[in-house]
This record gives C-alpha cells, structure tokens and sequence, in this order.
C-alpha cells in the first residue's frame, strides 16, 4: 500500500469560510502634512480668448447663413438650367450641382481663415449641412411644381 504524507499547509477555505470575518490590519497613522491644491493640467489645444471665440461664432454664423442663402439660389437655379435634361438624367445633374455648390462654399470657408481648434475642424464642412440640403431639395421641388403646374392636366383647377 502507498503511504500518504500529512499536508503541512492550511487547508483551502471553504465556501462557508468566506463568510466569516478576516482579520484586518490596523491602519498605519500617517503623519497630517501640508495639504496641495491640485493645480489644473494645463490642455493641448491653445486658451482661446473671448474675443477670438466671439470672432470664430461670428464667421461660422456667416457660413451657415451663406450655406442658407446659395441653398435656395441653387435649387431655384437647378430648376431652370437643367430643363433640357429629360428624366433621371435631370435629377442626379441636379443633385451634382448642389455637390458642386456645396463643396464651393467649403472652400470659400477654408478662404474666411477661421482660427478653430483641431476638435472643431470638422465644423467647416458639418456646418448647415443638413440645412443646406434640405432647403436645396426643397426650394428645387417647389420651383420644378410650379414651373411645370400648368402644363399637367391633374382635373384640378387652379
């Protein structure tokens, strides 16, 4: 027969022994020292004065509002100077004019020499964007309707 050797080690604790209290340690009195004021990390990005925030609000107001304005001139236009243009041919020419006036104003945006920090960069680009597509579709379809109202017999008098 094998002989057994007697475990020397304390046994593993059991799942009823996790209940019991475990003897903690006292705590070690630290001595009271000056207490330091926890000074701000200073950022990455620049400190911006108001005047260059004020600055910065006024040119982006400028390009929504710019955005606003050549969002209605071009679906007006759109509905005029693509006329010869018959069917689905119509629609994406028109949908690539207003790309095509849309990515004009982001270079005249990049021309304003706005002072942006690298979290707002996008802001050139996503400013009034869906605003600008939006009053395009609906200035385009507006116009195109009443254009070409009068020559659609729909049994509707007008």
């Amino acid at each position: 027969m094998a002989k057994f050797k007697k475990k020397k080690s304390k046994p593993t604790p059991e799942p009823e022994d996790s209940k019991k209290e475990t003897p903690q340690e006292e705590p070690v009195d630290i001595p009271e020292t000056e207490k330091s004021v926890p000074t701000p990390e200073p950022s990455k990005e620049p400190q911006i004065s108001e005047a260059e925030k004020s600055e910065k609000d006024k040119k982006l107001s400028k390009l929504f509002w710019m955005r606003i304005v050549l969002a209605v001139i071009a679906g007006t236009v759109s509905t005029f100077i693509f006329e010869d243009i018959e069917g689905e041919e119509r629609r994406w020419a028109s949908i690539g004019f207003m790309i095509i006036v849309f990515f004009g104003t982001v270079i005249v945006a990049k021309g304003m020499k706005m002072q942006l920090p690298s979290a707002d960069r996008k802001k050139i680009v996503t400013q009034a964007i869906g605003s600008y597509v939006f009053l395009f579709l609906f200035t385009w379809i507006v116009t195109y309707t009443l254009v070409h109202s009068g020559s659609v017999s729909s049994g509707i008098n007008i």
